[in-house]
């Protein structure tokens, strides 16, 4: 039995934690049987409780962009860690990080740090509901900004109707307030605008999307976004958890060229740790308590371990002047490459890839919104990842989510991947 010790483990998980996991994705529910379990992580590999070694394509789901364990981060937590782990009071370390990313990053001046993405995104909210003085946001079908109540909504009937929840135990009131739109569809995003004049806070969106598999802003999509704000006096919220400092240090804000009002961050910014943030100009995050009136709190908020471990990350990243054409360069081969063998197998697929995000989508000539993306075949897909996992390729357990491209991906893990992709068998 390839996995023996992780099916055990897992059969004991289940006893005690909800599913056997703290992340449902964890649970390979998508894709199919026993979830693994790791015991290490090191450059570009996972080690799991069988001993077996795979390729990391999650890498922790986007933070390890340098790879797993990287020695200069390392030692740094270890310092970190001999002068105490918590303190529950202000450290310079939060300023000096706060504001390396302030002078590094376009459109902000300030920024507030959080625990996790989702309290970055849902406070967000907050922070423009009490800047406009308006209540309902706009988001995308497919787009995920955390497990927030009010992001948990689905598509309603109409293009005008309130979203409905998409979760047991969110409340039909939170979901009116929640509007869902296309993602790529601008004119619908701009009907909804024109039937809840002056009503609309904010619109947030993933600018480069990885939760519905890697799907890219197309036509002008998020400048067109920009414009529309302003036209109506809401606030553009990118959500870039997962693209900022992953795509360019400024993120899809730099890459893009389009301004947001407010901008959230979590991942990479933590080094591996966890870390969320949220930043805008001062004028609105001068609404922030205890400057103003809008409430914010976190027990763990800029933990020294955490700012720690985010900085000295952040910092790597910043000396390294070609780091992210490496990085865009590693996951442009990987497309093109697996996108041959795929070819010469005359199996139809679409590889969506933005700089060091990347999915492979069967059976579809191209995705553009989720709805597109639910027409993949994500059954073959799933037979894709298991034999791949098998040959020590670790995939997302999903077709519905990004690769990420670490640093720590060369030639041997290149050439190892191609190879499995090359044994990879197609059955109609």
């Amino acid at each position: 039995m390839l996995y023996e010790r992780s099916s055990k483990l897992f059969d004991e998980a289940y006893k005690y934690i909800p599913g056997g996991v703290n992340s449902p994705v964890r649970a390979f529910k998508s894709v199919g049987g026993t979830p693994l379990f790791m015991k290490k992580a090191q450059g570009a590999y996972l080690i799991d409780a069988d001993d077996r070694q795979y390729i990391d394509y999650i890498n922790s789901w986007g933070p390890a962009i340098l790879g797993h364990t990287h020695p200069e981060v390392l030692e740094a937590i270890k310092k970190q860690a001999e002068n105490g782990f918590s303190y529950g009071t202000p450290t310079e370390l939060e300023t000096e990080i706060a504001k390396f990313i302030v002078e590094n990053v376009p459109n902000i001046d300030q920024i507030r740090m959080v625990s996790s993405g989702t309290e970055a995104c849902m406070s967000a909210i907050r922070l423009a509901r009490g800047f406009t003085k308006r209540e309902k946001f706009i988001k995308f079908e497919g787009c995920y900004h955390g497990h927030s109540d009010s992001f948990l909504i689905k598509a309603g009937s109409g293009l005008v109707t309130f979203g409905n929840p998409d979760s047991a135990g969110v409340t039909k009131g939170t979901a009116k307030d929640t509007l869902v739109a296309e993602y790529n569809n601008i004119e619908q995003v701009e009907d909804i605008l024109k039937n809840n004049i002056g009503e609309i806070a904010a619109i947030i969106i993933e600018p480069v999307v990885g939760n519905m598999g890697c799907v890219l802003p197309e036509n002008n999509f998020l400048h067109k976004l920009r414009t529309l704000c302003d036209e109506y006096g809401a606030l553009l919220i990118f959500d870039e958890v997962m693209t900022g400092f992953r795509l360019a240090f400024g993120g899809a804000q730099e890459l893009y060229n389009v301004k947001a009002d407010i901008v959230t961050y979590g991942k990479i910014i933590g080094g591996g740790l966890p870390v969320g943030a949220f930043a805008a100009r001062n004028e609105i995050m001068d609404c922030l308590a205890p400057k103003g009136a809008v409430y914010q709190a976190g027990t763990l908020s800029g933990n020294p371990l955490a700012m720690r471990a985010g900085f000295e990350t952040l910092k790597l990243i910043k000396k390294d002047h070609n780091f992210y054409q490496k990085l865009a360069k590693t996951t442009e081969t990987l497309d093109f490459e697996i996108g041959k063998i795929l070819n010469e197998k005359s199996i139809q697929h679409r590889i969506n890839r933005k700089g060091s995000m990347m999915s492979i989508f069967f059976h579809i000539s191209s995705v553009s919104n989720f709805g597109q993306a639910k027409n993949a075949n994500h059954a073959l897909f799933n037979n894709f990842f298991h034999q791949l996992l098998e040959k020590g390729i670790y995939l997302p357990p999903s077709g519905y989510e990004s690769w990420f491209i670490s640093n720590s991906i060369n030639e041997n893990e290149i050439d190892k991947t191609l190879e499995a992709v090359r044994k990879f068998e197609f059955l109609n």
